[in-house]
């Protein structure tokens, strides 16, 4: 059981990854039971639970001790504000004392600006601002956005003749306890859009809030009208604390501290292993060690770290096991229980300086094990090494932490490579989509979640994509190889590329060939998915819809078969049961139904539905 604190962006988004954990368990009683608990303070956020329950009101630390003894808490997940600097310390006393795992969900904070006065304590200003006058800089009215709780702490200056306003949620509870602190009613004011600044005034008092807290949105209004920027620093959070900042380190490390609650794990793209190997490969070449130094143990260098954090596309950064080997770096490819022929893969990086005469500071190359594109279609051109434009960016933006690029002489040049990568190859998609040598190194999010849906949709529309650079007019959807094959024979001349599986997403790939503009579908289908197609369901696959008896018996109705289907267990059995002479009768009522739920996905186009039998024989040519 999870113990979710929240009330913030983060706490929802918390949220949104436990309700990934699958459904409530059931009790000795037959009663369902929550598989987390969100407990807010105030129970103002507005929040949907479908695994969850929801407990409001502050808990002390005896009264946190008891609700975890009692509902059997063995994780907590602190997403509160990070101002709840109270809270903090009492879920780490509690964590400690009860021997539970405890993980922060930090927010993501931009660097310290400079030209911002940064303070440790409110307290502070009464220092600053006294001197800020006797350099004739004084500030005679203060903006204050530090919230309702700050009224009482700032109150010294007013007494110094400087007035503030209070900026305040505009919630009557927030509005009771700010007079209650005594704040007038001139002194408040309310805005929800964090560029928007109702009042003039000399300075803005901030909190380190983070992306999600609007911070730099505030400080760029400010500054656009020649306010100065003072800002409280965030608390430190308590040291036994796993941090992360964001929803895929979050699932990684539940994971990881709580195994039994997902059912199945998450896994990394080979663009995060890339870039992983990328980093470490770069630390290894600072230090002057890109050539020749050998492992002494698989794995483990004593001076350089055998994890790195890798920045994530969304900004949030995840910490990826690395190794060291002559003069490279690498990534074991951790797929999780994604079914995924690249787990468990070494990806290797090497980095090297390289001229600068070619424009760019960074050059990232394609080694052994790489793939190269031969067709058009993709993020570049033929010739160029198989790494898609997501993993580029993951790599530049992460070794822009390492090297500052205008401080370079030199360029950096990375190679990457893939220890048995063109043997690999072969059993992926890439044979079809013209990548010749090696894998591909992929990844739009940089995590892959179990099941690979979005992974596997993702390919799809690579395919449709190639099959559209290939300049066919026609593209060909197939369940698999087995039908495609027998579907071949019907369009010998369209090009490889135009031959594309869908597997179980039938809508979804249709949805592609209308976006990406094809005038002509040739959808070919078994009998099995054909009868879940025909009863209107796009996604054919088992976790989604069953054979449905009742309208396969109507269908057969439609087409005046009278035969007994109640033992039935496979859809393909109807071949060897209807009688020959209505099998044609039978297969055009089923294409009839493909038809009117699939045509209207591709209003701009002509499909051609095909339905084939285990022996090749095809319907609806």
């Amino acid at each position: 059981m999870i113990l979710v604190f929240g009330g913030t962006t983060e706490g929802r988004r918390a949220v949104e990854v436990l309700e990934e954990g699958g459904s409530r368990e059931t009790d000795g009683l037959g009663e369902e039971q929550p598989t987390y608990f969100y407990s807010t303070k105030t129970g103002e956020q507005e929040l949907t639970l479908q695994h969850g329950r929801r407990i409001d009101g502050a808990l002390d630390r005896e009264r946190m001790t008891a609700f975890c003894q009692e509902h059997d808490i063995r994780l907590i997940v602190d997403a509160a504000h990070p101002f709840a600097a109270q809270l903090h310390q009492t879920i780490a006393q509690v964590a400690e004392r009860l021997s539970i795992s405890a993980i922060r969900y930090e927010r993501i904070y931009p660097p310290r600006d400079p030209d911002i006065t940064w303070i440790d304590d409110y307290s502070d200003l009464n220092d600053i601002l006294p001197s800020l006058s006797r350099e004739g800089q004084g500030v005679g009215i203060l903006l204050a956005t530090t919230g309702v709780q700050s009224i009482a702490k700032l109150k010294p200056l007013e007494a110094e003749g400087i007035k503030v306003y209070y900026r305040i949620l505009p919630r009557e509870s927030s509005m009771r306890l700010a007079k209650a602190q005594g704040a007038n009613e001139e002194q408040l004011c309310y805005y929800d859009d964090p560029k928007d600044i109702p009042v003039e005034a000399d300075a803005i008092l901030l909190k380190e809030s983070g992306l999600t807290g609007g911070f730099q949105e505030k400080v760029a209004a400010a500054k656009a009208r020649g306010m100065r920027v003072f800002a409280l620093k965030r608390p430190e959070m308590p040291a036994m604390f796993t941090k992360v900042n964001g929803p895929y380190g979050l699932r990684r490390a539940v994971e990881k501290l709580l195994p039994a609650f997902f059912p199945l794990k998450s896994g990394l793209t080979t663009g995060t292993c890339a870039t992983a190997a990328a980093i470490a490969a770069t630390m290894l070449f600072v230090r002057g060690e890109g050539r020749g130094e050998r492992r002494v143990e698989r794995g483990e260098r004593m001076d350089l770290p055998t994890e790195v954090l890798v920045i994530l596309p969304n900004g949030e950064t995840i910490s990826v096991p690395v190794g060291y080997g002559d003069g490279y770096a690498y990534c074991i490819k951790e797929a999780g229980d994604d079914p995924d022929v690249t787990d468990g893969i070494e990806v290797r990086a090497e980095s090297r300086s390289l001229s600068l005469n070619r424009g760019e500071w960074l050059v990232i190359e394609g080694g052994e094990g790489v793939g190269r594109f031969t067709l058009p279609g993709f993020d570049y051109p033929p010739g160029e090494p198989a790494i898609n434009k997501g993993p580029r960016e993951m790599i530049r933006k992460n070794l822009e932490r390492l090297i500052t690029p205008l401080s370079l002489r030199e360029g950096l040049g990375v190679r990457l490579s893939v220890v048995n990568g063109e043997e690999i190859a072969r059993r992926t998609f890439n044979p079809r989509l013209g990548i010749e040598g090696g894998i591909s190194i992929i990844g739009v999010s940089g995590i892959v979640k179990p099941f690979s849906e979005e992974a596997f949709i993702d390919s799809i529309r690579k395919c449709m994509e190639v099959a559209k650079a290939s300049g066919a007019d026609r593209v060909v959807i197939n369940s698999g190889g087995k039908s495609e094959r027998f579907v071949k024979s019907l369009y010998p001349d369209l090009p490889r590329q135009a031959f594309v599986e869908y597997g179980n997403y039938i809508g979804e790939t249709l949805k592609m060939a209308n976006e990406l503009g094809f005038r002509n579908v040739t959808l070919g289908v078994m009998l099995g998915k054909a009868v879940k197609l025909a009863a209107g369901h796009l996604d054919t696959h088992s976790r989604k819809t069953v054979m449905d008896k009742a309208f396969i018996q109507q269908m057969l109705h439609e087409s005046d078969i009278s035969i007994d289907i109640s033992d039935m267990t496979l859809a393909r059995e109807l071949w060897e049961r209807i009688p020959e002479d209505g099998r044609m009768t039978f297969a055009r009522t089923v294409i009839q139904h493909c038809h009117e739920h699939c045509a209207p996905l591709l209003p701009n186009g002509e499909l051609l539905v095909l339905l084939i039998d285990d022996n090749g024989k095809i319907f609806g040519v």
